[in-house]
């Protein structure tokens, strides 16, 4: 799989003080408030965030759906425009249907024709693992399979940069398995991919790079051992024999314990100081075995990070309305 432009791009995406704003039945909602990113050509990057964070929004601006308010956005040095019209950039959207009654691979040689160096139509076929749908009706596909032929589409142009919302929604795990290992073998070649997931799996799996966005601001932006790294919480897990509640409200009070959870035997203590709580807990219950001290995971972070960011799932669907 070889780069659209001449070489390999040296300059990457640059999103300088966007901003974006809605009018709704409940009130405006600033949908983007000043986001300022730079995404070096090869990153895999996630993007996550609640309902309402402004990630589609983001995406649309970047592909130039939607204009921003104020701030500019550059692809590899053009305008989102002129990096379309040069078959750079790819994507793969949660909205919008797929043309009705052609074949699938009617449907993707058809996409193919309006860029300057496409991909070979059956190599995007057998890359995406869709040459059992290639000459069913778009009409007979699940919504599973109708994804797979989204991303289909969106590489066939043969981007630099390809981008994705909420890529896997309607896959079942087998073609969820199938659509990262895809990616893998796309981005092997220096292409770069910005996808916004709810599956915080994926991003923690899969990205080079996560920025999380609450409210339309960036609350975070590293990878993903750094951002769970920022969060500071550990989680200790034990077996205690028969653990009653006179054992649970011991453990409670234990330093640096914020919470307990009891799962039969199992017992889960969430620490904000996993040291001090261990060095307390072994004396006091010596039966305890099993003992396992964690981090937060990226969960966690994502929760503790825009925990009372977020609209309110009102603005949040009013906001999607006006965006569309």
């Amino acid at each position: 799989m070889t780069a659209n432009l001449a070489t390999v791009p040296t300059t990457g995406i640059q999103l300088s003080g966007l901003t974006k704003s809605f009018r709704t039945p409940q009130g405006p909602v600033h949908a983007v408030r000043g986001i300022d990113v730079s995404i070096a050509p090869g990153e895999t990057v996630a993007l996550l965030g609640p309902n309402g964070a402004g990630k589609s929004t983001t995406i649309d601006m970047l592909l130039g759906l939607l204009p921003p308010d104020s701030g500019t956005v550059t692809v590899f040095g053009m305008s989102s425009a002129d990096a379309i019209r040069a078959g750079a950039i790819g994507g793969m959207l949660q909205t919008g249907g797929v043309i009705q009654y052609l074949s699938v691979r009617e449907l993707i040689t058809m996409v193919a024709s309006l860029y300057p160096n496409p991909l070979d139509v059956d190599e995007v076929i057998e890359l995406t693992r869709i040459g059992d749908l290639a000459d069913r009706k778009t009409t007979k596909l699940s919504g599973g399979q109708t994804q797979r032929l989204r991303f289909a589409i969106g590489l066939v142009s043969n981007p630099d940069l390809l981008v994705l919302d909420e890529p896997t929604v309607a896959m079942d795990v087998e073609s969820r398995r199938d659509f990262w290992a895809t990616m893998r073998t796309f981005t092997s070649s220096g292409k770069t991919v910005v996808f916004a997931t709810h599956y915080l799996d994926e991003a923690d799996a899969y990205a080079d790079r996560i920025i999380l966005m609450a409210n339309g601001r960036i609350v975070a932006d590293g990878a993903a051992t750094e951002i769970k790294a920022t969060v500071g919480l550990r989680t200790i897990r034990a077996t205690l024999p028969r653990p009653d509640l006179v054992a649970l409200s011991a453990l409670s009070a234990l330093p640096g314990v914020t919470n307990v959870d009891a799962r039969g035997e199992a017992v889960i203590l969430n620490c904000s100081d996993s040291d001090s709580a261990l060095r307390a807990f072994l004396p006091a219950f010596p039966a305890a075995r099993d003992i396992e001290v964690t981090g937060a995971g990226l969960e966690e972070a994502f929760m503790q990070l825009t925990t009372g960011q977020q609209l309110t799932t009102g603005q949040a669907a009013g906001a999607e309305e006006a965006r569309q």
